[in-house]
């Protein structure tokens, strides 16, 4: 979830809304992909979870943010859904008969901006292949930062806070998240570490 740019009118959120729900078969019920924040704080009801695998896109710390984890002065840093790789999530299912009163609440949350490029995956779960929506970042958004140091990471993890919190908080609670559903994720496991080891935790 992320809150930085005037939206372009050709990344509309309400337009990109609308291409979803086409490609969506609206008499099935709805899955939705988390990988960060939408496993600790999804915000919207749904009647089933599962972990899931999907291949092709990894979680990246990669992401900046203005306002909720950070502000237009300092900005912090939120995961996003990068192509490449492997990333192991949750998927929540909505009952067709509230899904798309719960998408429209998902929506508000995750793309105000139209800063996520929303699309259907495969998820791998262990009942089975799903297709899942998830919000994606393409490496050509303004808000991609691209690959930082870790002086940079430290920087911003003593520093950035929104308000929802600070960057370090963010990445704390989505490791512990992570961790408890027994999902291993080596390089948020190894920014956690370097946050303990410059003593932020």
């Amino acid at each position: 979830m992320d809150d930085l740019l005037p939206t372009p009118a050709s990344r509309d959120p309400r337009a990109m809304l609308q291409q979803i729900r086409r490609q969506w078969q609206a008499a099935e019920d709805l899955w939705v992909f988390g990988y960060a924040s939408l496993i600790w704080r999804p915000e919207f009801h749904a009647d089933e979870h599962r972990p899931a695998l999907v291949r092709g896109w990894h979680r990246a710390l990669r992401m900046r943010s203005r306002i909720n984890r950070g502000t237009p002065e300092q900005p912090g840093l939120v995961f996003a859904l990068m192509p490449g790789g492997s990333c192991r999530g949750m998927v929540y299912r909505v009952a067709r008969e509230r899904a798309d009163v719960e998408l429209e609440r998902l929506w508000a949350r995750e793309m105000i901006t139209g800063v996520y490029d929303p699309r259907w995956l495969p998820c791998q779960t262990p009942q089975g292949r799903v297709m899942a929506l998830a919000f994606t970042l393409s490496r050509r958004s303004p808000s991609y930062t691209g690959r930082l140091s870790d002086d940079e990471l430290i920087q911003i993890l003593r520093m950035a806070r929104g308000q929802f919190g600070s960057t370090l908080e963010y990445l704390c609670e989505t490791a512990r998240c992570l961790e408890e559903r027994g999902m291993t994720d080596h390089e948020l496991r190894r920014l956690v570490g370097l946050a303990r080891q410059h003593r932020l935790i």
